[in-house]
């Protein structure tokens, strides 16, 4: 990648020689002045020959006269050339040529030269090496996992050789997560964290990512390192999401429900537009439902779609109760859009009554309420994952319903199980 950017910048620094070279070289004074006097010649020889066909034309001339006349002529022209060419006629030499021609080789020499040594002193190539090793990663799927290993040690070492590039520091650690190589990516989160030190919000986010990877790592123990972690990233900022987070997933794994919803809902209330809200919202409703509670009801955020929701009657006893059940809207128009809202249940929890609004956004970006109308799918998932897979059971209303704020319930079935 540096071969092919000095490649290039040799590339532009030869055009650039060529413009102040070919004048210098190839400039010939006295041939452009020759040639402008064979012209001038030959314009008048031209001319003459065009009077003198008129004037014989018009009887003037006899054809004696005019043949007498045009060999004359035409010996003008040749002697008027010859002079032209000859050493004596042409224009001395023009001054400074000299100078020029040593002006353009020391020009050769230096400016290459000259632009290698500041661009190391003054350029950006270590950031330049980053940039593109980065963009080689984002390329790199999962078929290429051996290259991506290799990739993510270049930036490591590129990052350690220059460490001002927060972004950088943050793509190697989520790299490092994608690999499952949680130590290493704690390692690089805390590296992002000393990278943005004047910046206690983004420090203690770097500082909660570097324990949600040794949270992993630990396979979720919470550890002396994840505790430590954790403290200082609240220390910080005490609604730090990832840290919240963890502490509710580490709760909810002691049966203390309570503390759990707590955590959790504090993340709702601090960061409405986080990107995993839907599963933060549907780990509340579990809490509650370990406790055996109704989760309490939420004001209506705008516009949205009710849907009842029920089995049909010759699925009911083939379900397990803790079936994962996903309720989502798309645009209507759009099947294979992103869902703007997203309700997460269990099948033991129907019939139930559901509300699709902001509150279930995946992003503030897409939000039902942007739209006029959606088609809603509700989908028992037997892997608990939000994709469709054989074996999972499906039901969808027949056509759009109306995103509205008072909008009558509606009701889908689920009705179906799915083949492929």
């Amino acid at each position: 990648m540096t071969n092919t950017f000095w490649i290039a910048a040799t590339g532009l620094i030869l055009l650039a020689l060529a413009f102040i070279l070919y004048p210098v070289l190839f400039h010939r004074p006295e041939a452009r002045a020759r040639a402008d006097l064979r012209n001038q010649n030959l314009l008048a020889y031209r001319t003459r020959m065009k009077e003198l066909e008129q004037e014989r034309d018009a009887g003037i001339l006899d054809e004696e006269n005019y043949q007498l006349l045009k060999e004359e002529l035409a010996g003008a022209l040749l002697d008027d050339v010859a002079e032209t060419d000859e050493p004596a006629a042409r224009p001395p030499r023009a001054p400074g040529r000299r100078s020029a021609m040593a002006v353009a080789l020391v020009s050769i020499l230096l400016l290459p030269a000259g632009v290698f040594l500041l661009y190391q002193k003054w350029g950006a190539m270590d950031r330049v090496e980053q940039f593109l090793t980065m963009q080689e990663m984002q390329r790199s799927g999962a078929a290429r996992e051996a290259r991506m290993a290799e990739l993510v040690e270049e930036l490591r070492a590129k990052l350690e050789a220059s460490p001002d590039n927060p972004e950088g520091w943050a793509m190697l650690g989520q790299s490092y997560m994608r690999l499952e190589r949680y130590t290493d990516a704690a390692w690089a989160f805390r590296q992002l964290a000393d990278s943005v030190a004047g910046d206690d919000n983004a420090r203690a986010v770097a500082l909660g990512l570097a324990a949600q990877a040794l949270f992993f790592d630990s396979r979720g123990d919470m550890t002396e390192d994840v505790t430590r972690t954790i403290e200082q990233a609240r220390a910080l900022n005490p609604d730090e999401v990832n840290s919240l987070g963890l502490l509710g997933i580490h709760a909810f794994g002691r049966e203390d429900y309570r503390e759990a919803i707590r955590y959790w809902q504090r993340i709702v209330e601090v960061a409405p537009d986080h990107p995993q809200i839907a599963s933060i919202r549907g780990g509340i409703e579990e809490a509650y439902r370990r406790l055996g509670e109704t989760p309490p009801a939420e004001p209506a955020a705008g516009p949205g779609v009710t849907v009842q929701l029920s089995l049909a009657d010759g699925l009911a006893g083939q379900i397990p109760p803790d079936t994962t059940l996903f309720v989502f809207a798309r645009e209507a128009g759009n099947p294979s859009g992103p869902p703007l809202a997203v309700a997460r249940l269990s099948a033991g929890d129907l019939p139930a009554t559901v509300r699709l609004d902001d509150r279930m956004a995946m992003s503030p970006q897409l939000a039902i309420s942007k739209v006029r109308q959606v088609m809603v799918t509700a989908r028992l998932s037997r892997s608990g994952e939000v994709t469709a897979s054989a074996g999972d059971w499906q039901g969808q209303l027949a056509a759009p319903v109306a995103v509205s704020d008072d909008g009558d319930p509606v009701s889908l079935v689920i009705d179906r199980q799915l083949t492929n």
